[in-house]
């Protein structure tokens, strides 16, 4: 008799079709108990937060088949799928016939039915997916990256794929790690004692990108509306919650757009995405609030339920010099505001989500469009309650001097831009763009408390394991 095929224990939870049938699933158990007549499998597949409850008669398999079923073996089930009488769940399986795949050293696996730190988990990152949190946290990274695609996608913007490695770090995000043939041990020179990249495979010094922004903006000026997805990096010796040495940015450019625009598409594109998590994670998201974030659902809905704020820096600095608060960074005019700047404006002031603007261009990046007084630029950073800044982005300059002065002022080399430049020299446009950083996105979404829980393998100072 042919072997039926597997059937995902989400397809089996959400359809009552396949009650009373007879259906094959697989599995990882995560946990087995029962007495010398009866044993109840939880068994999870990874589709679904919900475990599927298989029911198997000990005198019909024998106590030393079953034996090697414990927390984290791996077996094959084929049986009927039967309403549940108990309590938990709506069916549950009634086994007829189980192939262990693996089975799991019940003293050596680590994941045992209790609590684990996510410090403990961190160290065993090849099987914390296997967590109800971290398969939840994974199952929701899957979802918010189909849901970027399909709203670029729908809005008619083009997925351009720009250089992980990149000869410049003309964009001044910070440290960069570098990319190199050469033979650290013998590393060439030149006649006055520099490294000799003549003999490099790119013939120059190259690092990892710190974003795709300024060749997002080549693609925006040729076909309209583009957006990058992709790794990204920075070199920094940073061990916090928010910060990590490989990540992923979004950046979509439009041309023929202004900062007006800009704002526009970052408030709907973010509740476009939080909308769509609220209608397709709902289990998970149900199971992160009840384990990690009581707060987490409400928060949700309150950024999609809520007119984003639109808030020029100066009028920001005025209310929080004005809050009477005791921050532990100061404040006042031309400072680059900090996490508690923004999140006291958003929680506690406005109590909405924030888009700040105009901001001093001494603090903001060269391409950045300026304004007419000469200070601030037509900069933009939407903040969000808990996790402050979580997207930042601008009206670019267009003009070509004004850009070719700035670029001056900062001792940019012109070697590393020049290509930039000539789009403001042929057929210049006004165009707008931003970024959003997926981990800082997922954080929100999740509700979990540090970065390194966001993505499967995180890269950290010291830390390039799995």
């Amino acid at each position: 008799m042919e072997k039926l095929k597997r059937t995902k224990i989400l397809d089996l939870i959400a359809s009552e079709s396949y009650v009373f049938q007879q259906v094959n699933v697989s599995g990882w158990v995560r946990t087995r108990r029962g007495n010398k007549h009866i044993s109840f499998i939880a068994l999870n597949d990874g589709s679904t937060i919900k475990n599927l409850q298989i029911v198997v008669d000990t005198a019909t398999f024998g106590e030393e088949f079953l034996k090697p079923i414990t927390t984290g073996a791996c077996i094959n089930v084929t049986g009927q799928l039967v309403v549940s009488e108990g309590k938990g769940q709506t069916v549950e399986l009634q086994a007829s016939e189980i192939e262990i795949y693996g089975s799991a050293d019940v003293e050596a696996y680590p994941l045992q039915k209790k609590g684990h730190s996510l410090e403990f988990l961190r160290e065993i990152a090849h099987l914390r997916p296997r967590t109800n949190t971290f398969s939840a946290v994974l199952r929701i990274r899957h979802a918010m990256a189909f849901a970027i695609h399909n709203y670029f996608n729908e809005k008619g913007f083009f997925y351009l794929h720009t250089p992980i490695i990149t000869g410049s770090d003309a964009e001044g995000a910070g440290a960069m790690f570098q990319v190199t043939t050469l033979d650290l041990n013998n590393v060439p020179k030149t006649v006055d004692g520099k490294v000799d990249y003549e003999n490099d495979f790119f013939g120059k010094s190259t690092n990892l990108t710190v974003s795709g922004q300024l060749e997002g903006e080549l693609g925006a000026l040729a076909l309209g509306s583009i957006y990058t997805f992709g790794p990204t990096f920075r070199a920094e010796n940073s061990n916090t919650p928010r910060h990590l040495a490989e990540f992923w940015m979004i950046e979509p450019e439009v041309a023929f757009s202004d900062i007006q625009d800009n704002m526009d598409l970052a408030e709907d594109f973010l509740k476009s995405l939080i909308r769509y998590a609220l209608e397709h994670c709902a289990d998970d998201l149900e199971f992160l609030n009840t384990m990690w974030d009581k707060e987490l659902l409400d928060r949700l809905k309150f950024v999609v339920e809520n007119d984003f704020v639109r808030l020029p820096y100066s009028e920001g600095i005025d209310i929080l010099m004005k809050s009477n608060e005791k921050f532990d960074f100061p404040v006042s005019w031309g400072v680059d505001l900090q996490s508690e700047h923004e999140r006291y404006l958003v929680e506690k002031h406005f109590k909405k989500p924030v888009i700040l603007t105009d901001y001093p261009k001494d603090i903001k990046a060269f391409y950045m469009k300026q304004n007419d007084d000469g200070k601030t630029v037509r900069a933009m950073d939407v903040l969000f309650p808990r996790i402050g800044e979580i997207i930042g982005g601008s009206q670019r300059e267009e003009n070509y001097d004004k850009l070719l002065q700035r670029i001056t002022e900062l001792n940019i080399p012109m070697k590393d831009l020049w290509w930039y430049l000539e789009t403001r020299k042929f057929g210049t446009a006004p165009h707008a763009g931003f970024g959003l950083g997926f981990e800082r996105l997922l954080l929100f979404v999740t509700g979990m408390g540090n970065i390194r829980d966001v993505i499967p393998f995180p890269r950290t100072p010291k830390n390039a394991e799995f």
